[in-house]
């Protein structure tokens, strides 16, 4: 089988707005033959995704600028510039918060491929640094997001529900 070396630069990629922030598909699913997918996630100052949960995915971020607070069931824990966090396989119940001035940035490692396929579907394009609001929690946004937990495997909590 023959390989094809991956070269992306800085400036290719699918950017989408997520959760507030401006995310880009680096390398997706079906660039890796499922195996992975990367994205880089640049994070506003109050911005990061509510609490959730995917069993069947392993994530990994590693943080290229500012800082995140973490949580989980365990408790939570700021993470600075070149910190490591591994969500293993098995559904911990995880989010983050940029509760800093300034924005963060993130690499996400998604092992297999999939969840760029939700951040398709629940994001929306947008240019480079651009920071879209968070869609108003309608009952016809909550409905979709409930369909795509679904489609995803993956279980979404109220923002409270870590604390």
């Amino acid at each position: 089988m023959e390989s094809n070396i991956s070269i992306i630069n800085k400036n290719e990629g699918e950017l989408l707005g997520i959760a507030g922030g401006n995310y880009r598909i680096i390398i997706s699913g079906a660039q890796t033959n499922g195996n992975y997918a990367v994205i880089e996630m640049t994070v506003p100052p109050g911005g990061g995704p509510p609490p959730h949960a995917h069993p069947d995915t392993q994530e990994m971020f590693h943080i290229l600028e500012g800082e995140v607070e973490f949580k989980t069931e365990a408790g939570k824990q700021t993470v600075a510039k070149d910190g490591f966090v591994n969500i293993p396989f098995g559904g911990a119940i995880h989010c983050f918060k940029n509760n800093s001035d300034k924005n963060a940035k993130l690499l996400c490692t998604v092992v297999p491929a999939g969840l760029e396929n939700l951040f398709r579907e629940i994001g929306s394009p947008v240019l480079a640094g651009e920071m879209p609001a968070v869609p108003e929690l309608t009952e016809k946004r909550k409905a979709f997001l409930k369909e795509m937990d679904l489609k995803y495997n993956q279980k979404t909590y109220p923002p409270d529900f870590l604390g």
